[in-house]
């Protein structure tokens, strides 16, 4: 029997649960709302993890950018497959973040992203921008912003990387940990399940992104938290870095280390630790604050 692979309905969500399906072989994709979740944008992941659980489906496929630094309890990610571009993607007006124009509208509900930009571009005005890829596209396009920043991953999988103007490379802007990876969920006690998922798992994607959760979970991160957290493989090598900010821009921390990559936990909790020495806590204590009072 096929597989059942939990996805939210998103054109994105189907197309990445879709590019699963494809690498095992074939698979039946089972559409979940998440009508009744409370919360955020979690409440997409709750949903298809409360499909896997519940046993509407076998497998949930998430971006793993968007899954909370703890594991639910009776599930696990079984595997990584090969990982997409994990940059930022600027769209519209300027070749650079150098040559944007001056005082350009920018649209991004990412408070990482604001963070980062305003730190390198005090001059910006950054913009909230909601909705899906089409919609804030569209946004784009109706010319209520200069330009807006997208994960270039999802640019990729949805057939729309000629709309990237440039990628902003992961030293000037820190990616979300986990963007351009997805994590393949199954079942804890479903041995059968995750012994045919780990076949299309990719070992140094699994790697980088093992290193960047464990540095976002040490500090406490969630996904509206202004944290960048990259790692990259080379043969033996890990290399992680890490910023953590202000949504102003005004204060932050940058950071990188090298370390064995046979242990991408141990790499991740050195760098957390360093992070926390050099400030970390107060500066994301003072950016809940700051985003608190401005909601």
């Amino acid at each position: 029997m096929a597989l059942r692979i939990a996805t939210r309905g998103s054109k994105l969500a189907l197309t990445q649960a879709g590019m699963v399906a494809e690498l095992l072989g074939g698979a039946e994709l089972v559409e979940v709302s998440s009508d009744g979740e409370p919360g955020d944008k979690s409440r997409f992941v709750r949903a298809v993890e409360n499909a896997v659980l519940d046993g509407r489906a076998e497998v949930g496929v998430h971006s793993a950018k968007d899954l909370p630094g703890e594991e639910v309890e009776g599930l696990e990610i079984a595997a990584v497959p090969p990982r997409e571009d994990p940059t930022d993607a600027w769209i519209g007006a300027g070749g650079s973040l150098e040559d944007a124009p001056e005082g350009a509208r920018v649209g991004t509900v990412s408070l990482r992203r604001r963070a980062q930009l305003l730190a390198a571009r005090p001059d910006l005005r950054v913009l909230d921008l909601n909705g899906n890829v089409d919609t804030r596209l569209g946004k784009l396009a109706a010319g209520d912003y200069d330009a807006i920043i997208l994960a270039a991953a999802g640019l990729r999988r949805l057939d729309r990387e000629g709309e990237i103007g440039f990628r902003i490379p992961a030293d000037r802007m820190v990616p979300a940990a986990g963007q351009g990876a997805l994590a393949v969920q199954v079942r804890a006690a479903d041995e059968e399940t995750a012994a045919a998922v780990r076949e299309i798992g990719d070992a140094a994607a699994f790697a980088e992104l093992r290193a960047e959760r464990t540095v976002f979970t040490r500090l406490d991160a969630s996904c509206s938290t202004p944290i960048g957290v990259h790692a990259r493989l080379h043969g033996d090598v890990l290399r992680l870095g890490a910023f953590v900010g202000l949504p102003d821009g005004g204060e932050w921390i940058r950071d990188e280390l090298e370390a064995h990559g046979s242990d991408p936990e141990a790499a991740g909790q050195e760098l957390a630790e360093r992070l926390l020495g050099a400030g970390a806590a107060e500066l994301l204590a003072h950016a809940t604050k700051m985003a608190n009072s401005d909601a």
